[in-house]
């Protein structure tokens, strides 16, 4: 059955009770120009699983369905929201799943087979580690082919940040370590009940087949290293490595790459960045 023959949203909202809440980063999107827009932009959805995080009443669930998905699995962890859901799964008999949980604390690979897609509107409150536990997915490719995902637009920024900006730092460094990361759109925040203090976009992540071979946690280390003091020469910030063996290879990394050490964290490329972290493996 058509998602169109649901009743409105803000009479579903009324009838649940939903009101948003800020401790659960509520902000819903009831606007179905724009969740039609969304669910366009995270491209062809037919023969897609697509996993959706903070569904909530369900706006973008039902554009999702629309627009071809052929399963969609909604993560909410609200209860009048996943009344709300019940509603859209009964029309729509075998293409819609809810998973009442912690988005935190769902182990997302497991929920369903490839080929998958992230796509949501996510709680501003936990959008950060919902995505570095995406990006630390292993193993590499993972099993999503693409994150197609609402920011606010100063994360959406940094995810997308080039060396040598003010936003490039760690988040950017992992980010397009692993992706192609680049932004959408951006959303008003008008667009959003309540309306959000700041204006949002939506980010698409694609997974890179082969990114430069270099261990993740040693990566992360590095970043954090050199970004945690970013004002520091990178033969300063190298040093909070904490170990004499690994300080001595990422320096002996700069000097091959001609890269001097008074340089700063956010001189260096992504691929450097691989780089020093794999001579620090070696």
């Amino acid at each position: 059955m058509s998602v169109e023959v649901l009743p409105p949203l803000r009479e579903v909202i009324a009838r649940h009770r939903i009101a948003a809440r800020k401790s659960l980063g509520q902000n819903f999107l009831l606007d179905l120009n724009l969740t039609g827009r969304i669910a366009r932009a995270a491209g062809p959805l037919r023969g897609v699983t697509v996993i959706e995080v903070g569904a909530g009443p369900g706006g973008l669930t039902r554009a999702l369905i629309a627009n071809g998905a052929e399963k969609v699995i909604a993560v909410e962890r609200d209860s009048r929201c996943v009344a709300a859901l019940e509603e859209i799964a009964a029309h729509c008999p075998g293409r819609l799943g809810i998973v009442a949980a912690d988005a935190l604390m769902v182990d997302y690979a497991a929920l369903a087979s490839a080929p998958v897609r992230i796509v949501a509107n996510l709680p501003y409150n936990i959008a950060t580690p919902l995505l570095t536990g995406w990006l630390s997915a292993e193993p590499w490719p993972p099993y999503f082919d693409r994150l197609v995902l609402m920011f606010q637009l100063e994360v959406a920024e940094r995810l997308t940040a080039r060396p040598g900006t003010k936003a490039y730092g760690r988040l950017a460094v992992l980010a397009q370590w692993r992706t192609r990361a680049r932004i959408l759109f951006t959303v008003d925040p008008r667009a959003f009940v309540p309306p959000p203090k700041v204006t949002s976009a939506l980010v698409e992540l694609a997974p890179r087949a082969d990114p430069y071979p270099c261990r993740r946690d040693t990566l992360e280390k590095l970043t954090a290293a050199t970004f945690g003091q970013r004002r520091k020469m990178l033969r300063s910030s190298l040093k909070r490595l904490g170990d004499v063996s690994a300080t001595a290879k990422a320096l002996a990394a700069l000097d091959a790459l001609g890269i001097p050490d008074t340089a700063r964290a956010e001189s260096l490329s992504v691929e450097q960045f691989g780089v020093i972290a794999a001579a620090i493996d070696a």
